[in-house]
């Protein structure tokens, strides 16, 4: 029998803290009954709650910390304020000291993207993490990075991605060789700036064994769903995030006031509300929650911050999964045999650091 799955979770995360976490660290545990649960925060609060959850106590720990990382720190303020004392780094540094596999949590996105570099680190040959998400498409499910951990990329940044997300899409879809393709203004191989150009071509060259690299593809695509894994840096690919959320948002409020707007359309609704629920069911953002930090010495899973238990629930079986189907080994194997951008930097010089800037993704 395997081993059980431990997540560390950082409690008092996100914009309910306990509330949302525990309920949904509940749900977690009905459909993984292996997951045993470190939970840090507050811990009177921790076992109010749980004692409405029975299973969910006998499956936890509690490490008692009310130091909270709030949505508005910024990421220097975090490090300073928080380091080896809020819930937040305390489930990070579970997973450093090997005491849980994974950790999960809504808090400040660019505070726990800083927690987790300074202290898990980055990969051997990995010189940036990045932010995977799962997005939903007309053909099921891709995977989208970067979506926010830094602004910019190399050429030599770009296939890195590419490995990281192919791995990662191995797990979620059960793919062998996951069909790639990088995010540009065409499909011509002679458009986009310099850095994706060079990507482009070095992946085409390389055929690695662990991804299918089908060539640049277009904003519109990512939604038909014509690779298993887009990559592209993070600015770019944060407002893609946003653009598509906002407007899914939207479309669901201009179709409820169309549906409102007469007694036909009432009527009407009646008789197709069954396929307005399944279109609902495959639209819910709950479904495709938890963003994943490849790169790192370690899995981190980042959960929207305003969502609920299911959505919560969501993003701790994005965790399991990962740890799981073994996730690092997947890109440390891919990694060893990434090919290399013939110009591009190795991440050592001065135009990696101006490429990584940090980027405040909002939570």
């Amino acid at each position: 029998m395997s081993s059980p799955v431990r997540i560390a979770l950082d409690v008092m995360g996100g914009d309910h803290g306990a509330d949302v976490v525990l309920p949904g660290a509940a749900l977690a545990l009905t459909r993984h009954p292996d997951i045993r649960f470190l939970l840090f925060g507050d811990e009177t609060k921790i076992r109010a709650i749980l004692a409405r959850h029975p299973k969910l106590a006998e499956a936890s720990s509690i490490v008692h910390t009310d130091v909270v990382v709030t949505m508005e720190d910024k990421p220097s303020q975090a490090l300073r304020r928080g380091r080896k004392v809020s819930s937040m780094w305390k489930a990070i540094d579970a997973v450093r000291l090997h005491e849980a596999d994974c950790a999960v949590s809504a808090g400040n996105t660019g505070a726990l993207m800083a927690m987790a570099k300074v202290n898990l680190k980055t990969m051997e040959g990995i010189s940036r993490p990045a932010i995977a998400c799962l997005w939903p498409t007309l053909r099921g499910e891709s995977v989208v990075l970067d979506v926010g951990a830094s602004i910019g990329a190399t050429a030599q940044h770009l296939v890195d991605m590419a490995v990281m997300g192919a791995a990662m899409a191995r797990i979620v879809f059960d793919i062998e060789k996951p069909k790639v393709g990088l995010l540009n203004v065409g499909v011509e191989e002679i458009k986009g700036v310099e850095e994706v150009k060079e990507a482009g071509a070095t992946l085409k060259a390389a055929e690695h064994p662990g991804l299918d690299y089908r060539g640049f593809v277009e904003g519109n695509d990512i939604g038909r769903g014509v690779v298993d894994v887009v990559v592209t840096e993070g600015f770019s690919g944060n407002i893609a995030l946003k653009t598509a959320e906002g407007t899914a948002k939207q479309f669901a409020e201009l179709l409820r006031g169309v549906m409102r707007s007469s007694l036909m359309a009432k009527i009407g609704y009646l008789f197709a509300r069954g396929a307005f629920a399944l279109l609902r069911e495959k639209l819910d953002p709950r479904k495709s929650n938890g963003g994943v930090f490849l790169g790192l010495n370690g899995v981190v899973i980042k959960s929207h911050g305003g969502t609920d238990a299911e959505g919560f629930a969501s993003a701790i079986d994005i965790g399991y999964d990962m740890v799981r189907y073994a996730l690092l080994s997947r890109i440390e194997a891919g990694i060893k045999g990434r090919p290399r951008a013939g110009t591009s930097p190795d991440g050592d010089g001065s135009a990696d650091g101006a490429a990584s800037s940090e980027l405040q993704v909002s939570s």
